[in-house]
């Protein structure tokens, strides 16, 4: 690649009229030549005027191009993008993020020839500095060890070599050549998907502090619930196309949500599953409050009483997304799947 490739910035956005326009001009304000620059904001059908907020930036900026999505998912927009983009670099970011510094665009240009990658995966913190009192105890229970995939990469502060499939967001265009395109039957998930397929196709990842870029986690309870049972569904979806990827942290909540209707009624036939339902949700109780103790010793007391309610809402609420889409899978309402799609949906 040349010292400075054309990068075609992907971000797929609906209902971001809060953030979107502070995004956009963080990567506006990057280190990085002009004409190497594009930003493709595809917009899905919104509730607020993200749309009319987007047109005005493109409307001043020609690096600034605004896509409408009129299939709304995240997956379709990625695609779009991707397929509009003239740059030998795709990268995909978020519509509410915060980066906190100019050299994002020229770190990622460098460490991809650097370390001689086609992907490059990138850590995705929550701690923005705006963020309210709940919001950094959601930033703080995410990225505990009881509050997100144990096998993830996204909260890693190391420089190294990675498996893309958690945390890739970056990629030459050779990728799309060889592995194909976003999977467009996935609103949630659908990044995890496209990278499992990546990493079987033999590529690997780098990831660096270098990249990091910061999201801002979600307001409340309500918020949260919506955005963990929306990822719910979508490894639902992920598991049904590629079995291999239900591991135990795709299952622990999906049993925890199972346990919390199912024991207290098969409690009517005997005893002892009320007796089961006590132990085990008593353990969950004593590990939660121990995770919530370490937290609030670390970081201050007010996270003793937000942790455990967040934990509680992270974890019913991608168990109900599992089994909500697993119940329309079972009665024949779900997408269907081939394992070697390639993306576009059928």
């Amino acid at each position: 690649m040349e010292p400075y490739p054309k990068i075609s910035v992907v971000i797929p956005i609906r209902n971001e009229a809060l953030y979107i326009a502070r995004t956009i001009r963080y990567l506006l304000d990057q280190d990085y030549p002009r004409d190497r620059l594009e930003l493709l904001v595809v917009v899905g059908d919104s509730d607020d005027n993200t749309a009319e907020i987007v047109q005005g930036i493109a409307a001043q900026d020609a690096r600034v191009r605004y896509i409408y999505n009129p299939k709304t998912f995240s997956s379709s927009a990625r695609n779009m993008g991707a397929r509009v983009g003239t740059g030998e670099v795709i990268t995909y970011v978020d519509g509410h993020t915060y980066i906190d510094n100019d050299q994002l665009l020229k770190n990622t240009a460098r460490l991809m020839q650097e370390k001689e990658v086609a992907v490059l995966s990138r850590p995705q913190f929550l701690e923005t500095p705006d963020n309210t009192t709940f919001q950094k105890a959601v930033a703080l229970a995410r990225r505990s060890l009881i509050g997100h995939g144990l096998d993830s990469t996204i909260y890693t502060e190391k420089d190294m070599y990675v498996n893309p499939a958690s945390s890739g967001a970056t990629y030459r265009r050779e990728v799309f050549d060889r592995v194909g395109w976003f999977d467009e039957h996935f609103d949630a998930s659908e990044d995890y998907e496209f990278n499992y397929r990546v990493a079987a196709a033999g590529y690997k990842a780098f990831t660096s502090l270098k990249l990091a870029v910061y999201y801002y986690p979600r307001k409340s309870l309500g918020a949260l619930f919506k955005q963990m049972a929306r990822y719910g569904t979508g490894r639902m979806r992920l598991a049904r196309k590629h079995p291999t990827t239900l591991g135990i942290g795709t299952l622990m909540p999906v049993l925890f949500t199972l346990g919390l209707v199912l024991l207290p009624l098969a409690a009517l036939f005997s005893i002892w599953s009320l007796y089961v339902w006590a132990l085990a949700y008593g353990a969950y109780l004593v590990a939660v409050l121990a995770s919530a103790l370490l937290i609030s010793v670390r970081h201050g007391l007010v996270y003793l009483a937000l942790v455990p309610p967040i934990y509680f809402i992270i974890h019913l609420g991608l168990g109900y997304g599992f089994l909500r889409e697993g119940v329309k899978a079972l009665l024949g309402r779900a997408p269907s799947f081939r394992r070697d799609q390639d993306g576009s949906a059928s």
